[in-house]
């Protein structure tokens, strides 16, 4: 079973969410309040899993909720859920130790997906976020470290931002599946990163998709 906690000013969207969450049988839904301003305590109460945040909240918003859970070390996961498809605050959310930004009409099986996705230590996007980011927005994700890929790797990459699976991208490139997941794992250690998301945006700063 994986903890799971809300935290959002609406209490019309906190039910909607519920609702969701109980219809997945390895999801509990721990918690809920209205405002980030007693996040950090509830979580040293009853500490969960993954945490499903609003970003703009009175007193306390969702980003700067994220800034003071990593300021005092808290390691759960945390899903931005918002109304806004606004690069920059995605930008921001990230830099403040968001694990996933994603819009409130995401669909029953998306929601559980990302849950589990980022309780293993993925980082998610929509993809048309990733698709409006600007060269100076991309810079922050920076990396010397794609100039250590190797040919074959940026082709996995390119097709990695494409949506492609480990099972996919084999089909689409005619290797095993054993040895695409060991050009990922490569790829990701060169980029110093445990997921695929941020692998493609440091990519995309490269312009090498």
């Amino acid at each position: 079973m994986l903890k799971v906690a809300i935290v959002d000013d609406q209490a019309l969207v906190r039910q909607g969410i519920a609702n969701l969450l109980s219809l997945h049988p390895q999801l509990e839904l721990l918690w809920q309040l209205d405002s980030g301003l007693k996040v950090t305590d509830k979580l040293a109460a009853a500490p969960v899993d993954v945490l499903l945040m609003d970003i703009r909240m009175p007193g306390l918003s969702g980003i700067e909720t994220v800034q003071q859970l990593r300021q005092y070390k808290h390691d759960c996961k945390v899903i931005i859920l918002t109304t806004f498809d606004d690069p920059e605050l995605f930008i921001q959310a990230m830099q403040a130790g968001a694990n996933g930004f994603l819009l409130k009409d995401i669909d029953t099986d998306k929601l559980h997906q990302a849950i589990f996705a980022v309780a293993q230590g993925q980082t998610l996007a929509e993809p048309v976020l990733l698709n409006q980011l600007n060269a100076q927005q991309l810079s922050t994700f920076s990396d010397p470290g794609i100039e250590l890929l190797t040919a074959r790797e940026k082709e996995i990459l390119k097709l990695i931002a494409g949506g492609f699976s480990n099972k996919e991208i084999a089909e689409a490139i005619f290797l095993a599946p054993g040895t695409v997941k060991n050009h990922v794992s490569s790829l990701l250690a060169k980029l110093k990163t445990r997921d695929r998301t941020r692998a493609v945006l440091k990519a995309l700063s490269a312009k090498i998709i």
